[in-house]
């Protein structure tokens, strides 16, 4: 592991991503879609992980790069479309209940 990932690691709030990184952000638009910004941000790096081997300072460019792009989804979109989360990703995070459903569950009830 490299240090600057390691360094990375140890972070817990999205804002200290992006002044370590010196990644500039609106922080309405962190503070709105912090969680979805660093899960983005993850699956950007599982996806096309930063290559072993590089110099710190190309590391730190890709890593800058992939917490941009991560970034800038959620500028330019919102978290209902994004779909990061499974809650958003099954049905726009809605459930149906068929109407049989509700009969029987009304029925239990009154039993």
């Amino acid at each position: 592991m490299t240090q600057l990932l390691d360094t990375l690691q140890k972070f817990s709030a999205a804002e200290e991503f992006f002044d370590f990184l010196r990644v500039d952000y609106v922080p309405q638009v962190v503070h709105v879609n912090r969680l979805h910004i660093l899960k983005r941000f993850q699956q950007y790096l599982s996806r096309d992980p930063v290559p072993p081997g590089l110099s710190e300072a190309d590391e730190r460019i890709a890593y800058q790069a992939k917490l941009q792009s991560a970034y800038q989804d959620f500028v330019q979109s919102d978290a209902v479309t994004e779909k990061v989360f499974k809650v958003f990703q099954d049905k726009a995070g809605m459930q149906t209940v068929s109407v049989q459903k509700l009969q029987a569950s009304l029925n239990d009830r009154h039993v």
